[in-house]
């Protein structure tokens, strides 16, 4: 599916939205490399927000709540000494011009390259008049290499 405008298809700016900018803008804040405070998050990540684990899901109503969830998840991997974030697998799947999912395994490390939790992420996002953005996040532990791996013990 192509942009008549620019020439670029929606998966190449998707991707390119995710990984580019809010992959490397997450990790430059989460790592202390980019001085912003957790409130960048709002450019990336819309309200309301569903957000679900192994252990539950919550809706996100406000920006505050928000930006809690990144806080809470950048104090515990900078406790762990944060570095930067792996891709092992992804996959973009395009619905139409509006609408997204990006799954992703996420190797969260230090910088001595030892990982401190590792991840399987599944990212619904969406195109509104501010851009692209993240309109509902799942995720669970996982050990696997593959999403594949990962997705496909879920019972």
């Amino acid at each position: 599916m192509s942009d008549a405008k620019s020439g670029t298809s929606v998966r190449d700016e998707v991707t390119r939205w995710f990984f580019d900018d809010y992959l490397a803008t997450l990790v430059g804040v989460g790592s202390g490399a980019i001085a912003q405070g957790p409130e960048f998050i709002l450019d990336y990540w819309d309200v309301p927000l569903h957000h679900g684990t192994p252990n539950g899901s919550v809706w996100l109503l406000d920006g505050a709540s928000v930006v809690g969830l990144l806080e809470r998840n950048f104090g515990r991997l900078r406790t762990q000494g944060y570095s930067y974030t792996a891709v092992p697998d992804r996959k973009v799947t395009i619905y139409h011009r509006a609408g997204a999912v990006i799954d992703v395994i996420w190797s969260r490390c230090r910088a001595d390259d030892s990982e401190i939790d590792r991840v399987a992420a599944h990212f619904e996002v969406a195109r509104g008049s501010a851009g692209w953005r993240v309109v509902g996040i799942q995720t669970a532990p996982t050990r696997a290499d593959s999403l594949n791996a990962a997705w496909g013990g879920a019972t």
